[in-house]
């Protein structure tokens, strides 16, 4: 039988590359594209649909719908959030949520709910609900399979055995500010931080690693996938992003997954598990004549690391004030209205005008989330 499978955010960085592996991949007659669906970027959008021949599709934006429509007299075309949900619930066994913002939390949870499995590359996710995700696929016994390649290298390295490991080991490149002082980096532009040494990403996740603000969100990401207390969550400098993550066992061997910037082989990991397959040539990483860096992060000249560990300890709607607030103050940025500086003031600000609440319900974290955005919206 063919493995169907859903891409929500199917337009963006990761969703093209997921399309890419699904093209490359070894006996990819057994894969079948069930859903796409993208925010409202047609010029990219209506190619994937004629190649793929999906079963259904959903934009967001009224006027992408109706384009459609008038496009396609014979294909299911959904629209809003309304239709996010019933393209990530319907008919699929693998749903891979590509998208950024809070947007795909609601189809997740739906989708779980219909004992589907999530390919989960939204860090939105976990960060602001983890407790209630991980829950729910606990009783519907779904897998949360990670696409992120620092999760991914952990999921690889533990062979999915938490039971002897004491911590994780999460690397991360430093960024294109790695080697900047503190007020050249606060005082930066969006030119400036968009200019990742390593890896090509989205415009926000991009920023999010020039604050280092896109590795405290893997932190809350990975004590919810792994149940890893944070003080057995390291994050290590490595600025050449080959060794992904490790493991730290608790005989204090450390095993690594290790490879070339690339995240086809993460993605293509999580749509086979726990089977690995041939797939889009990444090239092998050589051991001969290369020096491998690691490094303490400086949480003076990145207080977002801190700020994330801080809140994903207090727990409740902490992390979702965190993540909305970050969100909001980096399109701020990326619009030119603040300098970096003003991502770390507004992010602070919010978090300190929340308010704990004890075991949220999904309705109050959103309300927490709306309340972050608009703290730094100004409205």
């Amino acid at each position: 039988m063919k493995k169907r499978i859903t891409i929500l955010g199917s337009t963006g960085s990761i969703g093209t590359q997921t399309l890419e592996v699904l093209e490359k991949i070894k006996n990819k007659e057994s894969f079948e594209i069930q859903g796409l669906a993208c925010n409202s970027n047609l010029q990219k959008f209506i190619p994937q649909i004629e190649k793929f021949k999906p079963k259904r599709v959903c934009v967001f934006s009224n006027e992408a719908y109706k384009s459609l429509k008038e496009k396609y007299d014979k294909l299911e075309i959904l629209y809003g959030e309304e239709g996010l949900i019933q393209i990530a619930a319907d008919d699929t066994d693998i749903l891979l949520t590509a998208t950024t913002g809070n947007i795909a939390l609601k189809p997740t949870l739906k989708a779980i709910e219909n004992k589907i499995d999530i390919a989960l590359a939204n860090k939105e996710t976990l960060v602001m609900a983890g407790d209630i995700v991980k829950a729910k696929a606990k009783a519907n016994n779904v897998k949360i399979l990670p696409v992120d390649s620092e999760h991914s290298a952990i999921l690889q390295s533990s062979n999915g055995d938490f039971h002897f490991i004491k911590n994780i080991l999460i690397t991360a490149s430093g960024g294109p500010f790695l080697n900047k002082t503190k007020e050249e980096i606060y005082l930066s532009r969006a030119d400036e931080a968009l200019k990742h040494p390593n890896w090509n990403m989205g415009r926000k996740i991009t920023i999010d690693s020039a604050t280092l603000m896109n590795k405290g969100l893997e932190v809350i990401e990975a004590h919810h996938l792994f149940d890893i207390p944070y003080d057995n969550i390291k994050v290590v400098i490595h600025p050449e992003s080959i060794v992904h993550s490790a493991v730290e066992m608790i005989d204090g061997s450390v095993i690594a997954q290790l490879g070339n910037p690339s995240m086809h082989i993460p993605i293509q990991y999580a749509l086979t598990y726990p089977k690995r397959t041939e797939g889009i040539e990444t090239g092998s990483f050589s051991f001969f004549d290369k020096t491998l860096t690691f490094k303490t992060p400086d949480t003076d000249k990145f207080p977002c690391l801190k700020m994330a560990f801080e809140a994903g300890k207090k727990g409740g709607v902490y992390p979702a004030v965190l993540n909305a607030a970050n969100e909001c103050a980096v399109y701020k940025f990326l619009k030119g209205e603040i300098k970096l500086k003003g991502i770390i003031e507004n992010v602070e600000k919010a978090l300190s005008k929340a308010r704990q609440i004890e075991n949220p319900t999904l309705e109050e974290i959103f309300c927490a989330d709306f309340e972050a955005r608009k703290i730094v919206s100004g409205f």
